[in-house]
Formats: C-alpha cells, sequence, structure tokens
C-alpha cells in the first residue's frame, strides 16, 4: 500500500468523505479516489448502475469488488446516470490503474449543483485521510 505521502488527490476535483470524487465541471464524472483504490487492492468486478438511474446524494449506486472485499459506492450529491464506463465491465483494473482519468464510473447530472461546494477540496481530503489513517 503506498504512504499518504504518495496519495495522488487532482486539485480540480470535489471529494465525498467515503472516498469518491465528483468533477465539478461537465461532464460531471464520479469516481473512487486513489486511496480508496489502493486500499482495496485489485478491483475483479463493478457493479454499474442503469443509466437514466436517480440517486439521492448519499445514495448507494453500485459496488466495487477486490480480491480484498466488496465495497459500497455512494454518489456525492444528488443525481441522474448520464452515462456509465462501459469499459469497466471488461477492465475493472482501469479504476487501480488511472482511478482520476479512464477509471471513472458514472457521469451524472445533478439536481442541485450546489451540493458539491459542501465536498472537500483537495486540501480538505488530504487533512480526513490523515485523520483517519
Amino acid at each position: 500500500m503506498k504512504e499518504l505521502s504518495e496519495i495522488v488527490i487532482p486539485g480540480e476535483l470535489r471529494y465525498a468523505r467515503d472516498h469518491e470524487w465528483l468533477a465539478s465541471a461537465p461532464p460531471h464524472r464520479v469516481g473512487v479516489s486513489d486511496f480508496a483504490q489502493d486500499q482495496l487492492g485489485d478491483i475483479t468486478y463493478v457493479e454499474l448502475p442503469a443509466a437514466g438511474a436517480v440517486f439521492a446524494a448519499g445514495g448507494e449506486f453500485g459496488s466495487l469488488e477486490s480480491i480484498k472485499s466488496v465495497s459500497a459506492l455512494y454518489l456525492p450529491v444528488a443525481g441522474k446516470v448520464t452515462a456509465i464506463n462501459e469499459a469497466l465491465r471488461d477492465d475493472p483494473g482501469l479504476i487501480n490503474r488511472d482511478p482520476y482519468g479512464g477509471g471513472w464510473i458514472v457521469e451524472i447530472a445533478p439536481t442541485d449543483p450546489g451540493q458539491a461546494a459542501s465536498l472537500m477540496d483537495a486540501e480538505g481530503y488530504r487533512r480526513h485521510l490523515g485523520e483517519t489513517a
């Protein structure tokens, strides 16, 4: 596992306490952080929602299965799923290799774009990781 200083935390994203990230600019992609994928280990399966599904902020929208465990995915803000990353069906390891690029999980249309302001910025997320480590 990586040391906390090795965890990549892009500054342009917003972060939830459960380690999901949100791109606050369109397309509003959602994925899991470098920290989350590192903790999970090799991801072997991704349960994806259906396009068009609507979730409340904090609603469970899928799961990740790894060699270590199964972890639920929670939507950082309320919204409607507009696209899913079909590439994850054949290659769930994209999340491990590129959690902020090719490893995105869903795109959403937020129902309340202001909710993103309640998420942590990169500095706040790094502090959060330090508190939970």
